[in-house]
């Protein structure tokens, strides 16, 4: 236990290491009740003396006088309850000042008690333990001194007194450690939740973006990439016409076309393609305000999965994309049906843009406890052990794989080089309350 004590010899031994708190409001009713007991003892045996009419009373008051003067330099002093030494300093003042009072007086027996607290309150506990010792055999040699009959209570009241000073002292001392460790624990438990609080706001950050990833990936950027394609498209259907008029310009047909401009079916069919892009365009618009609502898909918003499906698999330009039903079609939750729909979108852009292919397939099952998804295209197929790897590995696979985990399903890639690909995903339908 450490010696030097928080600002005040009235709080019963608190450790040192707290010393710079404030004292809460019980040390401070305990300091201020024993500046009362031992001012107040010593009022009463100046009182007693002087009224008594004693032979030694000036004595008496005076040494009153001098412990009382003793005892409040201390307290106002801030080396006594900084230092050790001080500390032990003051209390050898205080003992030869009480002694001179316990000679001429046999009331000084009353300043025992209070002396016994800031013994124990200022030095380490083996010796201020030992100060009660010395403390309560000076008391009874004070009371034999003064009295000459011996009684058992002139050694069992300074003896209980310093049994209970000294059981005091411990009790509070455990006490104050109880309360120290749990404003330590709290302390911790605080510092811990807010650590928590943010690692929990940085997950979530850190999954918004992923999901932000994944949503823009499915959507925004494939749809960019129709837009693109559809674009090229048009500006093939208008290029090649224009080439063809220029090598025959020695006809009729190639003077016709140099004087008339680009024909009218290839000016129909880059409209076409610039219909579509606009389409997509305006489908791509809705899905960015959609990220600024946090609504559901557009495509799902007036119908079901099933038709977002097909239209989907009709607005796909290049491969021919047919789409079917199997099993009887249930109402999903919103996440399935997103997840479920942008898996296709992000399948099919892949198809459109790496496959190569010239026909692809999507089929929605409806099973008693799952729902399954595949997509299924003739192109030029990869190794899927290899997907998604190295520096110029795809986002489209991974995301895939993400969505269908996150609900607790199964995605599965199967493709060879040459021989196509076939993704699905297969997800466990909630269960129904009953």
């Amino acid at each position: 236990m450490a010696a030097p004590i928080p600002p005040s010899p009235a709080v019963p031994a608190v450790p040192a290491v707290h010393a710079g708190r404030p004292l809460p409001p019980v040390s401070r009713v305990l300091r201020l009740c024993l500046h009362a007991l031992l001012l107040g003892l010593l009022a009463l045996a100046a009182a007693r003396a002087v009224a008594d009419s004693a032979p030694r009373s000036g004595w008496v008051v005076a040494a009153c006088v001098l412990l009382a003067g003793v005892y409040l330099g201390g307290v106002r002093t801030p080396a006594v309850h900084s230092s050790p030494r001080a500390g032990a300093v003051w209390l050898a003042g205080l003992g030869a000042a009480w002694a001179a009072l316990l000679a001429v007086s046999p009331d000084g027996l009353w300043i025992a008690f209070p002396l016994y607290f800031l013994e124990l309150h200022l030095l380490r506990l083996r010796w201020g333990v030992a100060a009660v010792a010395v403390t309560a055999c000076a008391a009874i040699g004070g009371f034999l001194a003064h009295s000459s009959a011996v009684t058992p209570g002139a050694f069992l009241g300074p003896l209980l007194g310093g049994a209970v000073a000294v059981a005091t002292v411990l009790g509070y001392q455990a006490l104050y450690r109880e309360s120290e460790r749990r404003r330590e624990l709290i302390e911790e438990l605080i510092t811990t939740r807010a650590e928590l609080a943010a690692a929990e706001r940085g997950a979530g950050i850190m999954a918004e973006r992923e999901r932000l990833a994944r949503e823009i990936h499915d959507t925004l950027a494939q749809g960019l990439s129709s837009i693109q394609l559809l674009l090229r498209a048009a500006e093939r259907a208008l290029a090649e016409p224009a080439a063809g008029a220029g090598a025959g310009a020695g006809t009729a047909a190639g003077s016709a076309a140099g004087a008339g401009g680009v024909p009218a079916d290839a000016s129909a069919a880059a409209l076409a393609h610039i219909a579509r892009a606009r389409g997509a365009a305006q489908e791509n618009l809705a899905e960015a305000r959609r990220f600024v609502r946090a609504l559901t898909p557009p495509d799902l918003e007036h119908g079901s999965l099933a038709a977002a499906l097909e239209r989907l698999c009709a607005g796909v330009p290049g491969p021919r994309v047919r789409f079917s039903l199997s099993g009887g079609p249930r109402v999903l939750p919103t996440p399935y049906e997103v997840a479920l729909l942008r898996i296709a979108q992000s399948a099919l852009a892949n198809v459109v843009r790496h496959a190569r292919a010239g026909r692809a397939e999507i089929t929605l099952t409806f099973m008693d406890t799952s729902v399954t998804l595949d997509i299924v295209d003739d192109g030029l197929g990869f190794d899927p052990s290899r997907a998604g790897s190295g520096s110029g590995g795809g986002f489209g696979l991974p995301a895939m794989r993400s969505r269908a985990e996150s609900l607790g399903g199964l995605f599965t890639v199967e493709s060879d080089p040459g021989q196509g690909t076939a993704v699905a995903v297969t997800l466990p339908l909630p269960v129904e309350a009953p």
